[in-house]
């Protein structure tokens, strides 16, 4: 059974009236029109904010963080983010955003509007049952198991025929490339043909179901069938004790990001730009190839064209050199995103571990289930507006940067560096217009434009 949140207005001028949620979405409450559930903007709903909070919905987990609102945001009558008398001056700081996780009967009150919630089949929220046969039996389960022994003990059981692991038989761990909030990454070598690949794995952060670890493989088969020169290569997946695997291309080259680091925080136009169009040209083949799995009117899946990247950044876009060369390849096109979507990862979305959603246009705020291929469009022009400024396109000092995206509008670059050439900074700033819409639809219009320009 698929958990249900439901939120109900029990006080209010609109008493009764219900919002019911099924899947992973945010959903921000306040006066303005461009909140997800809206409430009037009248004397009785003044004490709200035009963006009051925002609800980080993960079924059936669900988290509420306040704007900063003026007049605060309460749960059971205690407000959110109210520093407490036994709390150190660090602790309070956490508090400058703050959030709180909800469960089923919690009254959420805003003004004068009272909301009260419901969770159906409020599943246990628990590290999976994981029990490899390395971990000690003293070990704290609550914590991740230590991958590099799992995957030490994986290789020796495909090399014993194990048809679960067959993708990575024959390889062996040369070192680890990285780690995350959910996994690590490992580079291994074939050790018959010499071959690199990435190898790497990811644990759910909740008790992962047969539903969703078949959404999260469904979306894993789609990114598989990218093959394009500009997108890193998802080879083959698998799902073995409690654990996702992916053997991937590896890059040897570092990413964007890093570039920028060792280039003393930005690019220079030259280097900058070409790294983009090829970006683009990842974009534009992933946004039109033919996938497998796409849901359809009935319920059901088929074949679909385009895939919706959703977190591009410079972090995610790395840089390998052949004969010279350099190529910019998409990393393994939103799996993280996918893992989240599937309920895998908690909520990442709104936690400090997340980040400034720096690379975030609003529309994939308020439309958050809903997004269509230019929000990567407005992701590549924010990437290349840092590339070449080393600051973010938006002003995200001292307020929410939730708030920041939904309420600011992107600094014209120029303004942020004036010797970007101005038909360059002309384009940029028109990928970064998002009012009343995003301005380029596609990654053909974008890098046109651009190649107009440079």
């Amino acid at each position: 059974m698929v958990s249900k949140v439901t939120l109900t207005i029990t006080k209010s001028q609109l008493p009764g009236r219900q919002y019911t949620f099924d899947s992973r979405t945010l959903c921000i409450i306040g006066r303005s029109n461009e909140c997800n559930i809206q409430l009037p903007d009248d004397a009785e709903h003044r004490t709200i904010s035009r963006y009051h909070c925002l609800l980080d919905i993960n079924p059936p987990a669900i988290r509420i963080r306040d704007f900063g609102s003026k007049n605060g945001t309460y749960v059971n009558n205690e407000k959110i983010g109210q520093r407490q008398p036994d709390q150190t001056p660090e602790e309070a700081a956490k508090l400058k955003f703050p959030e709180y996780d909800l469960c089923s009967g919690d009254d959420i009150k805003l003004g004068n509007t009272i909301f009260t919630l419901n969770i159906d089949n409020p599943e246990e929220i628990i590290i999976p049952n994981f029990f490899p046969q390395t971990v000690n039996a003293n070990q704290d389960l609550t914590q991740p198991p230590n991958f590099l022994e799992v995957i030490k003990r994986w290789l020796g059981l495909a090399a014993n025929g194990n048809q679960n692991l067959q993708m990575i038989r024959g390889y062996n761990l040369i070192k680890i490339l990285g780690k995350g909030g959910f996994g690590e990454v490992y580079l291994a070598q074939h050790h018959t043909s010499g071959k690199f690949i990435a190898l790497k794995v990811m644990l759910p952060a909740i008790a992962a179901n047969e539903d969703a670890v078949q959404r999260f493989l469904r979306e894993t088969e789609n990114t598989k069938a990218l093959q394009h020169p500009n997108v890193v290569q998802v080879i083959d997946y698998g799902f073995f004790e409690g654990i996702f695997f992916f053997t991937m291309e590896y890059c040897s080259g570092s990413t964007v990001w890093d570039l920028m680091q060792q280039q003393g925080g930005k690019l220079a136009v030259d280097i900058a730009v070409p790294i983009i169009l090829q970006v683009l040209n990842g974009l534009e083949y992933s946004h039109n190839t033919e996938i497998p799995y796409v849901k359809l009117k009935d319920g059901g899946f088929g074949k679909g064209r385009g895939l919706v990247h959703r977190d591009l950044k410079p972090g995610n876009i790395f840089l390998t050199y052949n004969d010279g060369e350099l190529t910019a390849k998409i990393e393994d096109y939103g799996l993280a995103k996918a893992f989240d979507l599937a309920g895998l990862s908690g909520q990442t979305m709104t936690g400090t571990k997340a980040g400034t959603p720096v690379f975030l246009p609003r529309q994939q705020l308020r439309n958050f289930k809903y997004v269509q291929q230019d929000v990567d469009i407005w992701a590549t022009a924010a990437c290349l507006d840092n590339m070449l400024t080393g600051t973010y396109p938006g002003n995200f000092s001292g307020n929410d940067p939730f708030l920041a995206v939904l309420q600011n509008d992107p600094v014209p670059i120029r303004q942020r560096d004036t010797s970007i050439p101005p038909k360059l900074a002309e384009v940029i700033d028109l990928g970064l217009l998002e009012k009343p819409e995003i301005y380029f639809k596609s990654a053909v219009d974008f890098k046109n434009a651009l190649l107009a320009a440079f």
